[in-house]
């Protein structure tokens, strides 16, 4: 069974960076909102569904540079769009996790950025300069920048 993460924006930015879920299924309802998402870490399933009720509002994935994007089931009313969904090559895609979106977008958009946009995506954000002071207390390396670096095998 997996889990499922409800994410809620209303007029407000709500950010999940780092290892912070190991949920394979999301939903996201944004209104005049902003959601980012870190999806990077290894914990996460290599299948994950997201469903979006958006307005007016805008999601940023952060993945790997391997991960496909599936939007096929995702319903545009007025305007909107997906900027990067393509990635950088289809034989790593292949091999690589896949993130399924689905529900309704409404004058929304949607931001995927992978690699080393994604790393500075995280890096330029509040939950990174207290990762890094955590990090130098406890005698750790920071893992909001680079997920995989945390990851207990």
């Amino acid at each position: 069974m997996s889990l499922t993460e409800r994410i809620h924006s209303d007029h407000d930015l709500v950010k999940h960076l780092g290892n912070w879920t190991e949920a394979g299924h999301f939903e996201i309802k944004a209104r005049h909102g902003a959601v980012v998402l870190d999806l990077r870490s290894p914990d996460l399933p290599d299948d994950i569904e997201i469903h979006l009720d958006m307005d007016r509002a805008m999601v940023k994935l952060l993945v790997d540079d391997g991960t496909s994007i599936d939007h096929w089931n995702l319903r545009w009313t007025a305007r909107g769009k997906i900027k990067g969904s393509s990635s950088a090559s289809t034989r790593d895609a292949a091999a690589g996790r896949r993130v399924r979106l689905s529900g309704s977008a409404t004058n929304s958009e949607i931001r995927i950025q992978r690699a080393g946009i994604a790393n500075l995506s995280a890096m330029f954000s509040r939950a990174y300069v207290q990762d890094v002071r955590h990090a130098y207390k406890s005698g750790t390396v920071p893992t909001i920048d680079d997920p995989a670096r945390g990851h207990r095998s």
